[in-house]
Order: structure tokens, then sequence, then C-alpha cells
């Protein structure tokens, strides 16, 4: 079983943590994303190639451009829908904030039971988006991908590995799990297809090297 951790003063035995649970050396997580099931991989390699191939542009991106969280459901937003989706024997208050409850990152194997310990992870970052296609989009257009709970968008991760991720794309970044890589890059396939974004070259190359072997 994955071990649970106070914070990151226990961030060495956390890295060993995801490096057995990389490895299978571990029995299924007690508690593991619910992340919308991404499209298989053969629909990702078709959606790929249909993707539009071009250099990446960052002029006059701001992450305010994008308003995050908004209000989801009830009392909750965004933030507080993804950990109550994505946690294992999750409470939370009257305003929907988490009282307690653990949380699996798929992305390095750790087990949290602090909700602050945990971030919300734009599986396809804001400035990607900016780069390859969002900054031609409305306010609107923007909240709506910034708060998706929908599509395999958003997800529960450790919080410095989603710092450590910050707004790289495959060919600079993968989860250190690596049982985790097929499910990673169809699903950013997916919200790329789905939002009409481009791709740069060595972003499409990563992912069509690791879809090839899903």
């Amino acid at each position: 079983m994955p071990k649970f951790y106070a914070r990151r003063r226990v961030s060495i035995l956390a890295a060993f943590t995801g490096l057995i649970a990389s490895l299978g050396l571990f029995n299924s997580p007690t508690a593991s994303a619910a992340l919308p099931t991404p499209v298989s991989a053969a629909t990702a390699r078709t959606y790929l190639a249909s993707l539009t191939v071009a250099t990446e542009n960052r002029t006059g991106y701001d992450r305010d451009l994008f308003p995050t969280w908004i209000t989801i459901s009830g009392t909750c937003n965004t933030r507080e829908y993804i950990l109550k989706r994505d946690g294992s024997n999750v409470v939370t208050d009257s305003a929907c904030a988490a009282t307690s409850g653990s949380w699996y990152s798929v992305y390095d194997g750790a087990t949290w039971t602090a909700a602050s310990d945990v971030d919300i992870d734009h599986l396809v970052p804001l400035a990607e988006a900016w780069d390859s296609g969002a900054s031609a989009w409305t306010t609107a257009q923007r909240q709506a991908f910034a708060n998706d709970v929908t599509r395999p968008q958003l997800l529960a991760v450790t919080d410095n590995v989603n710092q450590s991720k910050g707004d790289q794309d495959p060919a600079e970044w993968m989860p250190s799990l690596s049982s985790y890589a097929c499910t990673y890059v169809r699903a950013w396939v997916q919200v790329k297809y789905y939002y009409n974004l481009k791709v740069d070259s060595a972003e499409k190359t990563k992912l069509s090297s690791v879809l090839n072997g899903c």
C-alpha cells in the first residue's frame, strides 16, 4: 500500500514510494484519481494526426485571463469538487472545504491525508493552452477550459509535483509513475483535440512515441 505522509519533510520517502509504485510493487492504491476516462490510444493517435503543428507563442499570457475557481455544484468550487471526486472518504464542511480524507497522486504514487498537500493540476496547463490557441479565446471560453470537470483535464496530485511540472508539455515533463504515461498522453491529446489547440513539433513527437507504446 502507498504510505501516508504528513508533509514535505517526508519528500524523500514520497519519492521512494513513487519509485516503488512505478515498479509495480504496491497493490492497488487506497484511493485513486477519478479522472474522466480518456479516449483510447487508437483514437488519440487519430486525434493527434489531425492537430495543427505550429510554433508556440506566449506573448500576452497572464494566468488571470483564465478565471479559477468557479462554483460547480452547491457551495463547491472547482477545486473542492475535484478534491471530493478524486479522494477517498472525503469529509467536507458546510462550505465544501475538505476536512478529512485521502488523496492518491497518480503522477508520483504518493498518498496524502491533508487537502493542503494536494494541488488540482490542469493536465494541459493554462499557459500551454494560451501558447497553442487560447490567446484568441474569450474570457468565458478560457474560464470554461480552466474549470472543465467533464474532459480529462483536472485531477488532484501532489502539490510540489504539480509545481515542478509547471507549464511544461509532454516533451519536457512526464509523470514519474511510468504506468500512468499512456493515460496522461491520451488525456492530453483528447483535451487539445476538443479545444482545437495546436501542438509544437517536439510535443507531437513525444506524444506519438508514447502512444505507439500504448
